[in-house]
């Protein structure tokens, strides 16, 4: 039987800053080689016997990123679900059952996190064919991973009682554990990593839901019923999902279910939770370093150093991380990788954007990259897709110069409409209704200064826009 696969797409990877930040999570970062981890996750779908179109869930922001990675690779996915705001794993695949019964009656659900490394396909395959022989018998299944280390940054699962090549049902779920209990049950050998991974069909899931989270179940059922098609995508209706209950699908249901299997893999995983797990799973050099970019090192040992534009140099130094991005730098020790969300719940309280935007902004159209700022005036990069339109706006407090760099574009100004190349430049004065697109064939590249006594880009009232973005926002253009 054909299951349906589902993409959870939802997490920011707050341990992974400052590359992974919450305009453009980790899952959409190229960390690991030339594809993102989403990317990665669903061509290792098109490796599995029978896996339909995926199903992805995503945050409303993230949208245009998720939608233009799949075209990257080919893939159409039979919906793309956004949520408007966040809520946890078990509303997220509660909405993508419902989306999947308009399939099938009631068809089997293979549950990814959208940001995870997994090898030996072949082993997953087996085991996704125990999953759905258990399935059939109304079980809900996890995929356990067989631990390789006391790890400390994993939940664990407890198997129980033996169903049969090679599957159990599950004792308890443990949180995760200190160091010495994590040894204790490395050395029990009936414990596996909790992976996040699960196989079960839709209506058994959403059943469970209902009888031990009723408020949610309803809650996630009329935000999917007024649900709206927007583009390429499925929007939740706000208010209904708003009020939904926030919950893992652990402890919504799987720790609560009494149908609960687990199946051991012994399969090469990593969940990318941390600079350390990034670390384990990248190329080393001869000295145990990973490193991307302009790095020099001397006498430095089992670091991970990433420099996006400038020289990084370090000396004499041991198990460090050193990330260096155009706006912000991370120094810290590799042993305490998982404290760093510490760093960024400070940022979250300081309101910093560091916490939120990388200097480099990807829109629908393209994207903007800040040069530099000052007292009344900012200079940014944009750069535009071929056939892409910026929306039709206008501004209060600024007013825009813009030099083309490369390309040809069209520029609305007021009633005139104009087309710029290379080295020509327009002038858009305070107040004035205007539009940018490239009707060339490669990427438009401008300059963009900007002046007036207020910058924020929260200062733009939409006319038109052809993404379907609201006509009056808080968003940058």
């Amino acid at each position: 039987m054909t299951f349906i696969p589902v993409i959870l797409s939802g997490g920011t990877g707050s341990r992974l800053w400052p590359m992974s930040r919450e305009a453009y999570p980790k899952q959409l970062l190229r960390l690991t080689g030339e594809d993102s981890l989403i990317q990665q996750t669903v061509k290792r779908i098109r490796e599995l016997h029978e896996a339909s179109a995926p199903i992805l869930v995503c945050n409303n922001e993230h949208r245009f990123l998720v939608a233009e990675q799949m075209l990257e690779i080919g893939v159409k996915p039979l919906e793309i679900i956004l949520e408007p705001l966040g809520r946890n794993t078990a509303p997220a695949i509660a909405v993508a059952a419902l989306r999947a019964l308009k399939e099938h009656d009631n068809p089997n659900l293979l549950i990814l996190p959208a940001d995870h490394l997994l090898g030996n396909i072949e082993r997953f395959q087996h085991a996704i064919k125990v999953a759905e022989a258990l399935s059939d018998k109304g079980f809900l299944v996890t995929f356990g991973i067989k631990p390789t280390s006391p790890e400390t940054g994993y939940g664990y699962i407890k198997r129980g009682e033996a169903l049969g090549d090679g599957a159990y049902r599950v004792e308890r779920f443990v949180e995760k554990p200190d160091e010495e209990r994590a040894k204790r049950y490395l050395d029990e050998g009936s414990f596996s990593w909790n992976s996040g991974m699960f196989f079960f069909r839709a209506k058994d899931y959403l059943n469970e839901l209902k009888a031990f989270e009723p408020k949610m179940y309803d809650m996630c059922k009329r935000a999917f019923s007024g649900a709206a098609k927007d583009l390429d995508f499925l929007r939740l209706e706000k208010k209904s999902f708003s009020l939904c209950p926030s919950n893992s699908i652990d402890y919504a249901v799987m720790e609560r279910t009494e149908k609960c299997a687990v199946i051991p893999l012994d399969c090469p995983w990593n969940d990318i939770g941390s600079w350390a797990s990034l670390w384990e799973v990248n190329e080393k050099d001869e000295d145990g370093n990973v490193s991307r970019g302009d790095v020099i090192t001397k006498d430095v040992k089992d670091s991970i150093l990433f420099s996006e534009k400038r020289l990084v140099a370090a000396l004499g130094l041991s198990e460090v991380i050193v990330i260096d991005t155009t706006d912000a730098l991370l120094v810290a020790d590799k042993k305490r990788s998982q404290e760093i969300k510490d760093i960024v719940s400070r940022l979250k309280e300081k309101g910093r954007e560091e916490l939120i935007f990388h200097s480099k902004v990807y829109r629908p159209w393209g994207s903007y990259e800040g040069l530099v700022s000052g007292d009344r005036f900012q200079v940014k990069l944009i750069t535009v897709k071929p056939g892409a339109k910026l929306s039709v706006q206008m501004h209060h407090h600024r007013a825009e110069h813009w030099i083309i760099v490369k390309g040809t574009a069209r520029v609305q100004r007021g009633d005139e409409t104009i087309l710029l190349t290379e080295n020509q430049s327009t002038f858009i004065p305070l107040g004035t209704i205007h539009s940018l697109e490239n009707p060339g064939k490669i990427p438009l590249e401008l300059i963009e200064v900007q002046s007036g006594p207020y910058l924020g880009e929260d200062d733009i009232v939409r006319f038109e826009d052809r993404y379907g973005r609201a006509k009056q926002t808080k968003g940058p253009q």
